[in-house]
């Protein structure tokens, strides 16, 4: 009797210790990636939080730590108009590989995102900042195929001797 007693606050217990640490999870999604962004430039994300994978969280302070090799950067992300969702301007200061943690402020939710290559910017007019060759190796390849249809149609209707 005296075991069932005893087994029984055992399962009380553990019981009581799973239900208490429930519903303190979330998730946490970003858009748009930062590819493409430039050193200097501002790049901002929109970051969605959703406890239990559904219901959006208002009312919290996440985080967007960007680091590199040299230098880590942590910007805080300011709540939009719409609940769950917070927005923030990051800058990267150079250009190299940085990678991305965004904290939701909520439980353990997170997201990692990286690698990402942070280029330097092309100023306009300046050579790089259009693609000029592959515009050139086009429009030489229009007129080779140009040319060669020519002196296939002229031997076509050249009369036999």
């Amino acid at each position: 009797m005296r075991y069932l007693i005893v087994l029984s606050v055992l399962i009380v217990a553990l019981a009581a210790s799973v239900t208490a640490t429930a519903g303190g999870w979330s998730t946490v999604g970003f858009a748009p990636l930062p590819d493409g962004t430039a050193a200097g430039e501002t790049w901002k994300p929109e970051i969605t939080i959703l406890q239990h994978g559904r219901t959006p969280l208002g009312g919290l302070s996440p985080l967007v730590t960007i680091t590199s090799d040299r230098e880590t950067r942590t910007f805080t992300a300011k709540e939009t108009s719409e609940t769950g969702v917070y927005a923030t301007d990051v800058v990267f200061p150079a250009k190299g590989e940085w990678r991305i943690l965004i904290e939701g402020g909520f439980g353990d939710g997170s997201v990692t995102y990286g690698p990402v290559t942070i280029g330097s910017a092309a100023p306009v007019g300046e050579p790089g900042s259009f693609p000029v060759a592959p515009v050139l190796a086009a429009g030489a390849l229009a007129l080779l195929a140009a040319a060669m249809f020519g002196v296939v149609r002229l031997r076509r209707l050249t009369p036999a001797s």
